[in-house]
C-alpha cells in the first residue's frame, strides 16, 4: 500500500477525478441511449424508466452501508473495491441481451456507485487539510461535468452505430484504470477509524448518534433540498424548450455540453475561493442567485441564445457551490462518522433528486413549466437559509496537516454510537 506521506496528490486526485468521469458518465449516458435499449430490447417507457429507478435505489442503500463501513475499514479499501465492481458490471453490460440481465446490471451498478460517490468525498475530508479540500473537491468532481462535455456525445454515437452495449465498455476502460491508480497511488488516509464491529444494530444506532446532532440533520437537508430543487428545474426542461420555445433536439445537445463546460470552469473555481473566504458565503450566495434565476428563466427565454446563456451561467452556480458544501459537511463530525455522514446525505440527495422530478412530472402537465421553475427557485432560497442559520463556519486554518482537522477544533462533535 502506498505511504500517506509520500503519496503525490495530483495521482491522487487524478485517480479520483477518471472514478468520477467514468462513474457519472455511465449513469448520465442512460437518458440518451434509452430509445436505443427500446428498440433493441422491445420494452416500453414504463420499464426504461425503471432502469434509472434501478440504479438510484441501489445507489441510496449502498451509500447508507458503505458509508459507515469505510469509517471502519478505511476510504481507500472502499473506493478499491467500488472501482473495481464497477468496471467488471459495466464490461458485463455488453452481455445483457435481455432486459432482465440488463436491469440486474444496473442494480450492481448502483452498488458500486453508492461505494463511489460518498466514499470519494469522505477521502478528501481524510486526505486533505480544510483549508485546502475546496481545491481538492472541485478538481474531484469536475471529473462529473467533463462526462457530461465529453463522455456523453460519444457514448451517443457509439450507441447508435453499434448497440446500446458499447457505451458501458467505453466507460469500463477508464474505471478500470482509477481502479489501477488507487491501488498503486492512493494511500489510506491517517485517520480515525472506527475499530469496533458494523452490526446491523450498531448500523442503525450509529445513524441515530449523528442524527441526534442538529449540524448533521442540517447538512442532510441541504442535500436533499439541492437534489430536489435540481430535479424540479431540469426534469422537464429539454420537454419544453422543444414543445414552448421551439429548441431542436441537436440544440438541447449542445445546450447540455455548455452546462457541463460552465459546471468544469466554476467547480475548481469555487472550491479555491472558498478555501480562501469561507465554505458558507460562496454556497449561500450561489443557491440564492441560482433561485432567482430558475424562477425568471422561464419568463426571458425565448430561443436557443437566451437558453444557452441562461443555462451557462445555471450549471456555473450548480457547480460553484457543490465542493464548498462538501468540503464543510465534512468538517461537521469526526473522522469515524464522516463516511456515514456522506452516504446518508448522498443517499438523501438522490431520494431528492427523485422526489424532485416526480413533483415536476405531476404539476408539468397541470400547470406548464413555470411551476416547475418556481418550486426549484423555493427549493434553493430554502437551501440557503439552512446552511446560512443551520451549519457552522469552522476555522480555515484550524489544522496543518495533512490528515482532517480535528472535531473538537472545528465544530462540535457528535456523540459516537457505543
Amino acid at each position: 500500500m502506498p505511504d500517506s506521506k509520500t503519496a503525490n496528490p495530483y495521482l491522487i486526485l487524478f485517480a479520483l477525478w477518471l472514478m468520477m468521469f467514468s462513474a457519472s458518465s455511465q449513469l448520465i449516458i442512460m437518458v440518451p441511449i434509452l430509445p436505443d435499449i427500446a428498440a433493441t430490447l422491445g420494452v416500453n417507457a414504463f420499464w426504461q424508466g425503471m432502469l434509472l429507478t434501478a440504479y438510484a435505489l441501489s445507489l441510496g442503500v449502498s451509500a447508507l452501508i458503505t458509508g459507515p463501513a469505510s469509517d471502519r475499514i478505511g476510504r481507500r479499501l472502499i473506493l478499491l473495491y467500488g472501482t473495481a465492481l464497477m468496471a467488471v458490471t459495466l464490461v458485463l453490460h455488453t452481455v445483457a441481451e435481455s432486459y432482465v440481465l440488463l436491469f440486474s446490471m444496473r442494480l450492481l451498478a448502483g452498488v458500486g456507485g453508492g461505494m463511489l460517490t460518498s466514499g470519494s468525498v469522505a477521502y478528501v475530508g481524510d486526505y486533505f487539510p480544510y483549508d485546502q479540500r475546496g481545491w481538492a473537491n472541485g478538481w474531484v468532481m469536475s471529473g462529473t461535468a467533463f462526462g457530461q462535455v465529453a463522455g456523453i456525445p460519444i457514448g451517443k454515437i457509439l450507441a447508435s452505430s453499434f448497440g446500446y452495449r458499447w457505451p458501458f465498455l467505453m466507460f469500463a476502460i477508464p474505471m478500470a484504470l482509477s481502479a489501477v491508480l488507487i491501488w498503486r497511488y492512493v494511500p489510506q488516509p491517517d485517520a480515525d477509524l472506527d475499530d469496533k464491529r458494523l452490526t446491523p444494530t450498531r448500523l442503525i444506532e450509529k445513524y441515530k448518534n449523528v442524527l441526534r446532532g442538529p449540524d448533521a440533520v442540517n447538512a442532510v437537508l441541504s442535500y436533499l433540498l439541492m437534489f430536489s430543487g435540481f430535479g424540479l428545474f431540469t426534469s422537464f426542461l429539454p420537454s419544453w424548450l422543444e414543445s414552448s420555445v421551439g429548441v431542436q433536439g441537436y440544440e438541447i445537445a449542445i445546450l447540455f455540453a455548455i452546462g457541463g463546460t460552465a459546471n468544469i470552469l466554476a467547480s475548481p473555481l469555487g472550491g479555491r475561493v472558498s478555501d480562501k473566504i469561507g465554505r458558507k458565503p460562496i454556497v449561500v450566495w450561489a443557491s440564492l442567485v441560482l433561485g432567482l434565476l430558475m424562477a425568471v428563466a422561464p419568463l426571458y427565454i425565448s430561443g436557443f441564445t437566451v437558453a444557452a446563456v441562461l443555462f451557462f451561467f445555471a450549471m456555473a452556480l450548480i457547480g460553484i457551490r457543490v465542493s464548498p458544501l462538501q468540503s464543510l459537511i465534512t468538517a461537521l463530525v469526526p473522522d469515524r462518522q464522516r463516511g456515514l455522514l456522506m452516504g446518508l446525505a448522498m443517499s438523501v440527495g438522490q431520494s431528492g433528486f427523485g422526489l424532485g422530478s416526480f413533483v415536476a412530472s405531476a404539476t408539468y402537465g397541470t400547470y406548464g413549466y413555470l411551476s416547475n421553475a418556481a418550486a426549484g427557485a423555493l427549493a434553493m432560497i430554502a437551501m440557503a437559509g439552512l446552511v446560512h442559520w443551520g451549519l457552522p463556519e469552522p476555522s480555515l486554518h484550524s489544522s496543518d496537516s495533512t490528515s482532517s482537522p480535528s472535531p473538537s477544533t472545528n465544530s462540535p462533535s457528535v456523540a459516537e454510537a457505543p
